[in-house]
C-alpha cells in the first residue's frame, strides 16, 4: 500500500513538475528556467530515477527530492508567475480558435 501511494505520488508530480517547465518554457521571457525544470522533473519519474540509481549506484535521499519539489513549486509559483503564464497561454489558444476545440 505504501509502495503505491509513493509511486503514484511520484508520477504526479513527475507530470505536474513537467507541464510547469513546458509553460514556462514556451509561454513568457524565461525558456532557460523552464527547460531546468523540466530536467528537474525528470528525476520524479520512476523507471528515469532508477536508471540514474542504478547508473551511478547512489540513490537521492527523499529528502532531497523534497526540497526539490518545494523548490520548484515555489520558484514556479511565486517567482516564475505561473498563474500569469498560463492564463497567457490560454488566452494564446483562444486566439487562435483552439481553446473551442478543446471544450468540445
Amino acid at each position: 500500500m505504501k509502495q503505491g501511494v509513493i509511486a503514484f505520488l511520484s508520477w504526479f508530480f513527475a507530470i505536474v513538475f513537467s507541464a510547469i517547465g513546458l509553460i514556462n518554457s514556451f509561454v513568457g521571457n524565461d525558456p532557460e528556467f523552464g527547460i531546468f525544470i523540466v530536467f528537474a522533473s525528470l528525476l520524479f519519474y520512476p523507471p528515469i530515477r532508477f536508471a540514474i540509481e542504478k547508473k551511478l549506484g547512489w540513490r537521492m535521499p527523499k529528502l532531497g527530492l523534497t526540497v526539490l519539489a518545494i523548490f520548484i513549486l515555489w520558484s514556479s509559483l511565486g517567482v516564475g508567475e505561473l498563474i500569469d503564464k498560463i492564463q497567457m497561454a490560454l488566452s494564446m489558444l483562444q486566439y487562435f480558435g483552439l481553446n473551442s476545440k478543446l471544450e468540445s
